[in-house]
Protein backbone atom coordinates (compact mmCIF):
# COMPACT_ATOMS: atom_id res chain seq x y z
CA UNK A 1 0.00 0.00 0.00
CA UNK A 2 1.29 3.40 -0.92
CA UNK A 3 0.14 6.71 -0.13
CA UNK A 4 1.11 9.54 -2.83
CA UNK A 5 0.97 12.67 -3.83
CA UNK A 6 1.88 11.81 -7.44
CA UNK A 7 -1.58 11.35 -8.78
CA UNK A 8 -3.27 8.34 -11.14
CA UNK A 9 -0.95 8.86 -14.06
CA UNK A 10 2.58 8.30 -12.51
CA UNK A 11 0.91 5.73 -9.43
CA UNK A 12 -0.85 3.73 -12.67
CA UNK A 13 2.53 3.37 -14.72
CA UNK A 14 4.74 2.56 -11.12
CA UNK A 15 1.66 0.00 -10.16
CA UNK A 16 1.47 -1.39 -13.72
CA UNK A 17 5.41 -1.79 -14.41
CA UNK A 18 6.51 -3.03 -11.08
CA UNK A 19 3.89 -5.39 -10.88
CA UNK A 20 4.91 -6.96 -14.23
CA UNK A 21 8.43 -7.02 -13.19
CA UNK A 22 7.24 -8.53 -9.57
CA UNK A 23 4.09 -10.56 -9.93
CA UNK A 24 3.97 -12.10 -6.96
CA UNK A 25 3.28 -8.40 -5.45
CA UNK A 26 -0.26 -6.34 -5.81
CA UNK A 27 0.49 -2.80 -5.86
CA UNK A 28 -2.58 -0.65 -4.40
CA UNK A 29 -2.31 3.16 -3.84
CA UNK A 30 -4.31 6.24 -2.43
CA UNK A 31 -3.49 9.30 -4.02
CA UNK A 32 -3.31 12.43 -1.47
CA UNK A 33 -1.93 15.56 -0.63
CA UNK A 34 1.98 15.25 0.99
CA UNK A 35 0.39 16.91 4.17
CA UNK A 36 -2.29 14.47 4.06
CA UNK A 37 -0.04 11.66 3.60
CA UNK A 38 1.77 12.55 6.52
CA UNK A 39 -1.61 13.38 8.55
CA UNK A 40 -2.58 10.04 7.88
CA UNK A 41 0.72 7.65 8.36
CA UNK A 42 0.83 10.19 12.02
CA UNK A 43 -3.02 8.66 13.34
CA UNK A 44 -2.44 5.23 11.92
CA UNK A 45 1.02 4.77 14.06
CA UNK A 46 -0.31 2.18 16.01
CA UNK A 47 -1.84 0.21 13.20
CA UNK A 48 0.13 1.70 9.87
CA UNK A 49 -1.59 0.70 6.94
CA UNK A 50 1.03 2.33 4.17
CA UNK A 51 3.97 0.29 3.63
CA UNK A 52 5.39 2.77 1.34
CA UNK A 53 5.35 6.68 1.24
CA UNK A 54 5.47 7.61 -2.37
CA UNK A 55 6.26 11.74 -2.86
CA UNK A 56 6.19 15.13 -1.07
CA UNK A 57 8.56 17.73 -0.07
CA UNK A 58 11.57 16.54 2.22
CA UNK A 59 10.51 18.77 5.20
CA UNK A 60 7.65 16.55 5.64
CA UNK A 61 9.14 13.75 5.74
CA UNK A 62 11.99 15.26 8.24
CA UNK A 63 9.35 15.85 10.45
CA UNK A 64 7.99 12.11 9.79
CA UNK A 65 11.09 10.84 10.43
CA UNK A 66 11.81 12.67 14.12
CA UNK A 67 8.01 11.19 15.00
CA UNK A 68 9.82 7.95 15.09
CA UNK A 69 7.35 7.34 11.93
CA UNK A 70 9.75 5.94 9.30
CA UNK A 71 12.05 2.71 8.84
CA UNK A 72 15.23 2.64 8.04
CA UNK A 73 15.89 1.38 4.35
CA UNK A 74 19.34 2.18 2.36
CA UNK A 75 18.59 1.75 -1.77
CA UNK A 76 21.44 0.29 -3.78
CA UNK A 77 21.17 3.80 -5.67
CA UNK A 78 21.60 6.09 -2.34
CA UNK A 79 24.50 7.47 -3.23
CA UNK A 80 23.62 8.78 -6.88
CA UNK A 81 21.40 11.34 -5.34
CA UNK A 82 22.73 15.00 -4.00
CA UNK A 83 23.74 14.79 -0.26
CA UNK A 84 20.50 16.87 0.26
CA UNK A 85 18.19 14.20 -0.75
CA UNK A 86 19.59 11.85 1.80
CA UNK A 87 18.44 11.53 5.48
CA UNK A 88 20.60 11.01 8.38
CA UNK A 89 19.74 7.52 9.65
CA UNK A 90 18.72 6.19 5.60
CA UNK A 91 15.15 7.12 6.28
CA UNK A 92 14.25 8.59 3.20
CA UNK A 93 15.94 9.40 0.08
CA UNK A 94 15.24 12.19 -2.65
CA UNK A 95 13.77 10.40 -5.93
CA UNK A 96 12.86 13.31 -8.12
CA UNK A 97 13.35 17.17 -8.28
CA UNK A 98 10.33 18.95 -8.34
CA UNK A 99 10.34 22.69 -9.59
CA UNK A 100 7.02 25.23 -8.34
CA UNK A 101 5.87 27.27 -11.51
CA UNK A 102 3.85 30.03 -12.70
CA UNK A 103 0.87 28.06 -14.76
CA UNK A 104 -1.45 29.76 -17.06
CA UNK A 105 -4.41 29.10 -19.75
CA UNK A 106 -2.41 29.19 -23.19
CA UNK A 107 -5.44 29.88 -24.94
CA UNK A 108 -6.48 32.83 -23.35
CA UNK A 109 -2.99 34.23 -22.25
CA UNK A 110 -0.23 34.70 -25.06
CA UNK A 111 3.05 33.45 -24.21
CA UNK A 112 4.98 36.88 -24.21
CA UNK A 113 1.72 38.23 -21.60
CA UNK A 114 2.07 35.53 -18.67
CA UNK A 115 3.73 36.32 -15.89
CA UNK A 116 7.18 35.92 -15.58
CA UNK A 117 8.47 35.95 -11.88
CA UNK A 118 6.28 35.84 -8.25
CA UNK A 119 5.16 39.43 -8.44
CA UNK A 120 4.03 39.50 -11.48
CA UNK A 121 1.32 37.58 -10.20
CA UNK A 122 0.35 40.36 -7.85
CA UNK A 123 -0.64 42.77 -11.43
CA UNK A 124 -3.73 44.48 -11.19
CA UNK A 125 -4.95 42.61 -14.80
CA UNK A 126 -4.39 39.48 -12.67
CA UNK A 127 -7.08 39.99 -9.98
CA UNK A 128 -10.05 37.74 -9.50
CA UNK A 129 -8.04 35.55 -12.04
CA UNK A 130 -5.98 33.37 -9.57
CA UNK A 131 -6.44 29.44 -8.88
CA UNK A 132 -4.57 28.14 -6.08
CA UNK A 133 -4.34 25.12 -4.42
CA UNK A 134 -5.65 24.94 -1.14
CA UNK A 135 -2.19 25.30 0.81
CA UNK A 136 -3.02 23.57 4.09
CA UNK A 137 -3.02 20.18 2.33
CA UNK A 138 -0.03 20.95 -0.31
CA UNK A 139 3.00 20.30 0.47
CA UNK A 140 3.61 22.16 -3.13
CA UNK A 141 1.47 25.55 -1.79
CA UNK A 142 3.64 25.43 1.54
CA UNK A 143 7.34 25.37 -0.25
CA UNK A 144 5.87 28.40 -2.33
CA UNK A 145 4.05 30.22 0.83
CA UNK A 146 7.44 29.41 2.70
CA UNK A 147 9.79 30.96 0.38
CA UNK A 148 8.02 33.93 0.23
CA UNK A 149 7.73 34.37 3.93
CA UNK A 150 11.47 33.39 4.80
CA UNK A 151 12.33 35.97 1.57
CA UNK A 152 10.87 38.63 3.77
CA UNK A 153 12.73 36.96 6.90
CA UNK A 154 15.82 37.18 4.88
CA UNK A 155 15.37 40.98 3.85
CA UNK A 156 13.74 42.26 6.99
CA UNK A 157 14.54 39.97 9.75
CA UNK A 158 10.15 39.32 9.92
CA UNK A 159 7.93 37.48 8.36
CA UNK A 160 5.84 40.64 8.12
CA UNK A 161 6.84 41.29 5.20
CA UNK A 162 5.77 38.06 3.39
CA UNK A 163 2.45 38.07 4.89
CA UNK A 164 2.16 40.73 3.98
CA UNK A 165 2.97 39.77 -0.38
CA UNK A 166 0.89 36.99 0.66
CA UNK A 167 -2.55 39.17 2.03
CA UNK A 168 -1.72 40.88 -1.42
CA UNK A 169 -2.19 36.97 -3.36
CA UNK A 170 -5.23 36.75 -1.53
CA UNK A 171 -6.56 39.87 -3.08
CA UNK A 172 -6.00 38.25 -6.36
CA UNK A 173 -7.42 34.86 -5.83
CA UNK A 174 -10.74 33.68 -7.14
CA UNK A 175 -10.79 30.36 -5.04
CA UNK A 176 -8.34 28.18 -3.06
CA UNK A 177 -8.97 24.63 -4.74
CA UNK A 178 -9.78 21.30 -3.27
CA UNK A 179 -7.16 19.22 -5.28
CA UNK A 180 -4.93 19.19 -8.13
CA UNK A 181 -7.51 17.61 -10.47
CA UNK A 182 -9.73 20.15 -9.77
CA UNK A 183 -7.27 22.78 -10.67
CA UNK A 184 -6.38 22.14 -14.04
CA UNK A 185 -10.29 21.73 -14.43
CA UNK A 186 -10.53 25.51 -13.78
CA UNK A 187 -7.90 26.62 -15.34
CA UNK A 188 -9.30 24.89 -18.67
CA UNK A 189 -12.57 26.19 -18.33
CA UNK A 190 -11.35 29.96 -17.73
CA UNK A 191 -13.02 30.22 -14.25
CA UNK A 192 -9.63 31.22 -13.47
CA UNK A 193 -6.19 31.98 -16.10
CA UNK A 194 -3.03 31.81 -13.46
CA UNK A 195 -1.84 29.57 -10.79
CA UNK A 196 1.06 28.60 -8.92
CA UNK A 197 1.38 24.90 -9.00
CA UNK A 198 4.43 22.22 -9.44
CA UNK A 199 5.59 21.79 -12.84
CA UNK A 200 5.00 17.91 -13.62
CA UNK A 201 1.34 18.20 -13.16
CA UNK A 202 1.33 20.56 -15.64
CA UNK A 203 2.98 18.92 -18.20
CA UNK A 204 0.69 15.77 -17.99
CA UNK A 205 -2.22 17.80 -18.63
CA UNK A 206 -0.56 19.47 -21.61
CA UNK A 207 0.14 15.88 -22.82
CA UNK A 208 -3.68 15.48 -22.61
CA UNK A 209 -4.25 18.38 -24.62
CA UNK A 210 -5.22 20.54 -22.27
CA UNK A 211 -4.65 24.44 -22.88
CA UNK A 212 -1.60 25.01 -19.79
CA UNK A 213 1.58 27.12 -20.72
CA UNK A 214 4.06 27.70 -17.81
CA UNK A 215 6.97 30.05 -16.79
CA UNK A 216 9.75 29.40 -14.27
CA UNK A 217 9.70 32.11 -12.28
CA UNK A 218 13.18 34.78 -13.32
CA UNK A 219 13.35 35.15 -9.73
CA UNK A 220 14.15 32.08 -8.34
CA UNK A 221 11.53 28.89 -7.29
CA UNK A 222 11.82 26.08 -5.00
CA UNK A 223 13.01 22.57 -6.10
CA UNK A 224 10.99 20.18 -3.65
CA UNK A 225 12.94 16.99 -3.36
CA UNK A 226 10.35 14.92 -3.75
CA UNK A 227 11.03 12.17 -1.53
CA UNK A 228 10.53 8.39 -0.71
CA UNK A 229 10.58 6.40 2.61
CA UNK A 230 9.44 3.03 4.04
CA UNK A 231 6.61 3.00 6.66
CA UNK A 232 7.87 2.33 10.29
CA UNK A 233 5.88 -0.98 11.09
CA UNK A 234 4.73 -1.74 7.17
CA UNK A 235 2.94 -4.66 7.10
CA UNK A 236 4.83 -5.78 3.38
CA UNK A 237 8.28 -5.08 4.37
CA UNK A 238 10.01 -6.79 2.16
CA UNK A 239 7.92 -5.87 -0.99
CA UNK A 240 8.02 -1.57 -0.07
CA UNK A 241 11.52 -2.01 -0.06
CA UNK A 242 11.81 -3.65 -3.56
CA UNK A 243 9.34 -1.17 -4.76
CA UNK A 244 11.58 2.16 -3.32
CA UNK A 245 14.73 -0.09 -5.16
CA UNK A 246 12.78 0.12 -8.15
CA UNK A 247 12.00 4.02 -7.97
CA UNK A 248 15.18 4.92 -8.14
CA UNK A 249 16.73 2.45 -10.34
CA UNK A 250 17.54 3.86 -14.02
CA UNK A 251 15.08 2.52 -15.73
CA UNK A 252 12.35 3.62 -13.47
CA UNK A 253 14.00 7.16 -12.99
CA UNK A 254 13.44 7.07 -16.86
CA UNK A 255 10.35 5.89 -17.34
CA UNK A 256 9.12 8.44 -15.01
CA UNK A 257 10.82 11.15 -16.66
CA UNK A 258 9.82 10.37 -20.16
CA UNK A 259 6.10 9.06 -19.41
CA UNK A 260 5.51 10.93 -16.54
CA UNK A 261 7.35 14.48 -16.24
CA UNK A 262 9.78 13.44 -13.84
CA UNK A 263 13.14 14.94 -13.16
CA UNK A 264 15.32 12.34 -11.98
CA UNK A 265 16.53 13.13 -8.60
CA UNK A 266 19.45 10.50 -10.15
CA UNK A 267 22.88 12.89 -10.76
CA UNK A 268 24.42 9.85 -12.82
CA UNK A 269 22.21 9.68 -16.10
CA UNK A 270 23.57 10.86 -18.92
CA UNK A 271 21.49 13.86 -20.45
CA UNK A 272 21.33 12.97 -23.78
CA UNK A 273 18.83 9.96 -22.51
CA UNK A 274 16.76 12.75 -20.57
CA UNK A 275 13.84 14.33 -22.86
CA UNK A 276 14.01 17.43 -24.49
CA UNK A 277 11.85 18.82 -21.33
CA UNK A 278 13.79 18.34 -18.67
CA UNK A 279 16.69 19.52 -20.57
CA UNK A 280 15.16 22.36 -21.01
CA UNK A 281 14.00 22.97 -17.54
CA UNK A 282 17.42 22.44 -15.83
CA UNK A 283 19.09 24.85 -18.15
CA UNK A 284 16.95 27.31 -17.50
CA UNK A 285 15.76 26.61 -13.78
CA UNK A 286 16.81 29.31 -10.94
CA UNK A 287 16.54 27.14 -7.88
CA UNK A 288 16.00 29.52 -5.04
CA UNK A 289 17.84 29.03 -1.73
CA UNK A 290 15.53 28.31 0.44
CA UNK A 291 16.08 27.51 4.05
CA UNK A 292 14.06 24.12 4.62
CA UNK A 293 15.01 23.67 8.38
CA UNK A 294 13.55 26.74 8.93
CA UNK A 295 10.48 25.97 6.79
CA UNK A 296 10.71 22.29 8.52
CA UNK A 297 10.51 24.03 12.25
CA UNK A 298 7.93 27.14 11.44
CA UNK A 299 6.08 26.05 8.64
CA UNK A 300 3.03 24.45 10.52
CA UNK A 301 2.95 27.60 12.58
CA UNK A 302 3.01 29.82 9.32
CA UNK A 303 0.53 27.97 8.11
CA UNK A 304 -1.84 28.20 10.47
CA UNK A 305 -1.67 32.09 10.91
CA UNK A 306 -1.96 32.44 7.18
CA UNK A 307 -5.05 30.35 7.70
CA UNK A 308 -6.41 32.71 10.37
CA UNK A 309 -5.72 35.90 9.57
CA UNK A 310 -4.62 36.34 5.65
CA UNK A 311 -7.07 34.05 3.76
CA UNK A 312 -10.26 35.48 2.60
CA UNK A 313 -9.04 38.87 4.34
CA UNK A 314 -6.46 39.79 1.28
CA UNK A 315 -6.33 43.63 0.02
CA UNK A 316 -4.39 45.03 -2.83
CA UNK A 317 -2.33 47.89 -3.35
Amino acid sequence: MIYSPHGPDLLGLAERTFETLHPDVDVRWLDMGSQEALDRIRSERVNPQADVWFGGPSILFQRAAAESLLAPYRPSWADDVAPRGRAAGDLYFAAYETPAVITYNSAAVPADEAPRDWDDVLAPRWRGQVLIRDPIASGTMRAIFGMVVLRGLAQTRDTAAGFDWLRRLDAQTREYVLNPVLLDQKLVRREGLVSLWDLPDILVARAKGQPLGYTLPTSGTPVIEDAIALVRGARHGDAARRFIEWVGSPAAQLLATREAFRLPARLDLPADSLPDWARDVRSHLVVEPMNWAALGEHGDQWMSYWDRTVRGRGTAR
